[in-house]
């Protein structure tokens, strides 16, 4: 596929008069025979050719260029990568002596910066800060892209690895270039520890053990449905009826990967408290101890 980037306003007035048929918090969906926009509140316009696959973004501001992209590509890979049994995950997954853990938490719950916080301990090896992958084997891969940090969490990066950008939704947002932690990371670990994530106001970490049910729901949410996982919902609701009843053999791949994955791990809760640095040292004597 080919994905361009026009610097120049949108052309509102020489698109179809057709009405929108899908709603997200980022745009409104609309469909023209072979071609689905995307209009980001005026802000920008996306067009995706369906036949070829190509994408393109129409719009002056540089941060909703950058991602619009990294969005429409997350979505595309997944999809493809989706097809060949391997499920992206939304969740924290690093490895201690080839040993992976995952930590299941919200959008906003701090993920990258607990990750970057264990990160200074020099046997953590990191899958992926948001996404990695499972297989029907339950075999964990990983998936990094760049590390997103809430500023004020960047200060051990140098100038030059990072980027502040301002998001759609969700405000500003610091980039760690790949190339920063391309040392740390590892292709792929043996399933070990499922850890369903919490914050608390305790001053210090919590572990405790959780249910197979308790996991599986939380899988179920962070795997086979995918939220907090950018799934291209604006184009992927814009399928005709064949392809979407097709997503039902894929949700079926991704139960079956979580399952794999649960059997073949310990699952607890971790209820993370406010003295970051305490919450990494705890979780990481924890795995070494169990």
């Amino acid at each position: 596929m080919t994905i361009r980037i026009r610097d120049e306003d949108p052309d509102y007035d020489g698109l179809p008069p057709v009405c929108a048929s899908v709603y997200t918090p980022r745009n409104a969906s609309y469909r023209n025979g072979d071609v689905t926009y995307a209009d980001y509140h005026g802000r920008g316009l996306g067009i995706h050719h369906r036949k070829t696959g190509d994408f393109e973004i129409v719009t002056r501001q540089a941060d909703l260029q950058y991602e619009a992209c990294y969005l429409f590509v997350l979505a595309q890979l997944g999809e493809k990568l989706d097809r060949r049994h391997l499920h992206r995950v939304h969740a924290l997954c690093f490895s201690v002596k080839n040993r992976a853990a995952l930590v299941l938490l919200p959008m906003g719950g701090g993920k990258s910066t607990l990750g970057s916080d264990l990160l200074e301990d020099p046997e953590v090896k990191l899958l992926s800060d948001d996404s990695p992958f499972i297989d029907r084997k339950g075999q964990v891969f990983g998936f990094p892209t760049r590390i997103g940090l809430l500023p004020g969490a960047e200060n051990t990066v140098p100038p030059e690895h990072r980027r502040t950008i301002q998001r759609m939704e969700f405000g500003p947002k610091v980039l760690v270039d790949f190339r920063h932690f391309a040392h740390r990371v590892t292709g792929k670990a043996d399933p070990a520890f499922v850890f369903l994530g919490s914050r608390s106001l305790a001053r210090t970490c919590e572990i405790v053990a959780a249910s197979r049910v308790e996991a599986l729901r939380a899988m179920v949410a962070n795997c086979v449905i995918g939220m907090g996982l950018f799934q291209g919902l604006e184009f992927f609701l814009q399928k005709s009826t064949g392809e979407i009843a097709g997503q039902a053999a894929v949700a079926w791949s991704r139960l079956r990967a979580s399952q794999a994955l649960l059997r073949r791990s310990q699952v607890l809760h971790v209820r993370l408290g406010r003295d970051r640095k305490e919450n990494a040292r705890y979780l990481l004597e924890y795995m070494r101890t169990h």
